[in-house]
């Protein structure tokens, strides 16, 4: 049986988010057979833009294009998707900020199953879902097993799924602003005041191409030149988690996560770093992961491509030595 599955792009100047892509990936894995249809909303010649980058991947997308979507709140968003969106279908959301308020409302008004921080699927079977989430900061994987007979909403976690650029999408927009907005535009409470940057420090490292991002395992704020040296041996820049920053060690802005920066590198090296999904939530577009650390259980091996079990502070001194001698 082919499944409706439906899912919701973010994008931010005309550019959809890397979970785009993902979203196709997830929903093979849930049905090879699955038709996929994108959602997109917006206003105007930049919801245009994202439109079209999508057709390129998706079977489908759907368009909702107003002005009061400029920028989308899920108060407002939410009742128009209840107007479009079949009530027996599968629909994907990225686990973030925005899909963490938008899913479960929308599964309650689609009287459907919600499964939030979905990290891969294992196959449907009578109509129930078996997926994996993680608990406990990533140490324990568990298995849940989810009725979706009556439809359901899925919050994926991003990263979690390898991005699908085949390119294989029909290239149909459809506009459904017509049936979304049908009866009025919805009152919302909550409305958009201004977007505050984050402050760029001394290094952006938004704009590198190799991070050396160092977490709790380096103990001691003296341990950081040994993560300096290697950063300069490999022609790149310092990052860090979280308990770095509160610790005062390393400035905001050199902080990877949710509630830091988000990086694009083409290499990023974990070191000490267990790999929660707050600080893994900052990493888009596929790098090279390398992670270090002395537990193996750490939730960051799940992602890196190189995973080494060792404590960093024997490591690193001579990793960068190594690295020194072949450059001469």
């Amino acid at each position: 049986m082919t499944r409706q599955v439906f899912a919701y792009i973010i994008h931010k100047d005309g550019v959809a988010d890397d979970t785009a892509l993902e979203m196709v990936a997830a929903a093979g894995k849930l049905d090879s057979d699955a038709r996929v249809t994108a959602v997109v909303a917006g206003a105007g010649s930049k919801l245009d833009s994202v439109c079209n980058e999508a057709a390129s991947s998706f079977a489908e997308v759907w368009k909702i294009d107003n002005p009061a979507l400029a920028y989308v709140t899920s108060e407002v968003l939410r009742p128009m998707l209840v107007l479009i969106l079949p009530k027996n279908g599968i629909i994907l959301v990225p686990h973030d900020h925005f899909g963490m308020d938008l899913a479960p409302g929308l599964s309650i008004k689609l009287d459907a199953a919600y499964l939030p921080d979905a990290v891969d699927f294992q196959g449907i079977d009578n109509g129930k879902l078996k997926a994996v989430r993680e608990e406990y900061t990533g140490q324990v994987s568990t298995h849940v097993l989810t009725d979706i007979s009556e439809g359901v909403v899925i919050t994926v976690r991003p990263g979690s799924f390898k991005a699908d650029e085949s390119k294989r999408g029909e290239g149909h927009v459809v506009d459904k602003t017509p049936e979304a907005i049908e009866g009025g535009l919805p009152a919302g409470s909550c409305r958009f005041l201004e977007i505050v940057e984050a402050e760029v420090g001394d290094v952006d490292i938004t704009k590198s191409d190799i991070l050396v991002s160092v977490g709790r395992g380096i103990e001691d704020e003296d341990n950081l030149e040994i993560i300096h040296e290697l950063a300069e041996a490999m022609g790149g820049d310092v990052s860090c988690s979280r308990p770095i920053v509160d610790a005062k060690w390393l400035e905001k802005s050199r902080q990877v996560g949710t509630s830091g920066q988000t990086v694009k590198p083409k290499v990023y090296m974990a070191l000490g770093i267990s790999g929660t999904f707050q600080h893994v939530g900052g990493l888009k577009g596929s790098p090279f992961v390398i992670a270090i650390n002395k537990s193996p259980r750490a939730p960051i091996f799940q992602v890196a491509d190189v995973g080494i079990v060792d404590d960093i502070l024997d490591f690193i001194p001579e990793l960068t030595e190594r690295i020194n001698e072949l450059k001469g």
